[in-house]
């Protein structure tokens, strides 16, 4: 493994850990590519959670994708559209790089957790608005090739969690610049396939976040998978003792996430 840490070209007040395969000695390959996946980590726009960082990106890291962790802007620094802007950047500069990090630039992921589910869910969906591109000012290719939404805010009606929303648009509930970033009423025929998966006992991000983005994902035609688990609170992570959340159940949303990424990038490790 190559460990380190960049800020991407063109933006600020943001970081990403960079965990890129290097191949085994014995293998004798140099000329390998690999996916990649960017990782945005939860935390309402007002934190990042360390629980949905590192501990996410090392079974994908172990399943042979380049892993990448963003840490986005928060608080105040939320608006304005700042962590898109990064997550955009960090698509383009990996991209940029990936003939120097054997990235197979076409198959780039984004994976988020509630906030940063919203954060994800917005680079597949609102990359291509107008308001964005006015605000973005570059020519790059920004959008992921697949989203794995986990437990996301998704909506900005009865269902939003309204903390996210008022942080990331920095408008009042019920405003136009808040219902815009209610992000299932972007989904178009290029929103990229998507993983998503919730618990309907979410006591915090209604359940109803997630089905309303498969309505419009389905409605658009653009293929994705879902999973509802029964049982489980809001912020599981990866559902293991390591983050304080084990529930081996609503844990094979891993592998399930996994093996759909796999098809959907035709990969092999």
């Amino acid at each position: 493994m190559k460990y380190f840490t960049f800020t991407p070209d063109g933006v600020e007040n943001c970081t990403v850990t960079a965990m890129l395969q290097t191949g085994l000695i014995t293998e004798m390959r140099n000329d390998k590519i690999y996916p990649a996946i960017v990782i945005c980590p939860g935390g309402g726009y007002g934190f990042v959670s360390e629980r949905e960082a590192e501990p996410v990106g090392r079974p994908f890291f172990a399943a042979g994708y380049h892993v990448f962790i963003l840490q986005y802007s928060i608080n105040e620094r939320a608006k304005d559209f700042e962590p898109l802007k990064q997550a955009a950047a960090t698509i383009a500069h990996v991209r940029a790089h990936a003939q120097d990090w054997r990235v197979e630039a076409d198959h780039i992921a984004i994976c988020g957790f509630s906030a940063g589910g919203h954060l994800a869910a917005s680079s597949g969906t609102l990359y291509n608005t107008p308001e964005f591109q006015a605000a973005w000012g570059r020519n790059d290719h920004i959008r992921p090739d697949a989203m794995i939404l986990s437990y996301p805010v998704i909506t900005a009606d009865e269902y939003a969690h309204v903390g996210s929303i008022e942080n990331v648009s920095g408008c009042a509930e019920g405003t136009e610049g808040y219902r815009f970033f209610g992000l299932d009423n972007h989904v178009d025929t290029e929103t990229p396939p998507t993983f998503l998966w919730h618990t309907a006992s979410d006591g915090l991000v209604p359940v109803e976040n997630s089905l309303k983005m498969a309505m419009k994902l389905s409605a658009a035609k653009v293929p994705f998978e879902m999973h509802i688990f029964p049982e489980g609170e809001h912020g599981l992570s990866v559902c293991t003792d390591e983050v304080n959340s084990p529930d081996p159940y609503v844990a094979r949303w891993v592998e399930l996430s996994i093996v759909w990424l796999n098809k959907v990038f035709s990969y092999e490790k």
